[in-house]
């Protein structure tokens, strides 16, 4: 890929959720709310402290990640949907 983070920013696809429910219900297109599940795409280096030393970010490319409903900026890469967000608003990786 030709893209990369700047400092503490990531590059994340979007997981899709599943269609159904675990009832067995198809979910329309109209009712799905937008996934807050994720892929790390591409990571930055980190953020500079006040002494001006780089601290690493906590994830890597290929974390699976939660982020907020109405975290990042959506950006389109090599045709491709994606959300780029600083650090600070990824909520946790999932294990």
């Amino acid at each position: 890929m030709g893209f990369r983070p700047l400092h503490d920013r990531v590059l994340v696809r979007r997981i899709e959720a599943d269609e159904k429910t675990a009832g067995g219900i198809i979910i329309p297109d109209t009712a799905k709310e937008k996934p807050q599940e994720g892929e790390v795409v591409a990571a930055g280096a980190g953020a500079k402290n006040e002494e001006g030393k780089v601290s690493p970010l906590d994830v890597k490319a290929g974390d699976r990640i939660l982020f907020g409903k109405w975290s990042g900026t959506e950006v389109k890469v090599n045709g491709e949907d994606l959300l780029i967000m600083k650090e600070s608003d990824i909520l946790g990786i999932v294990g």
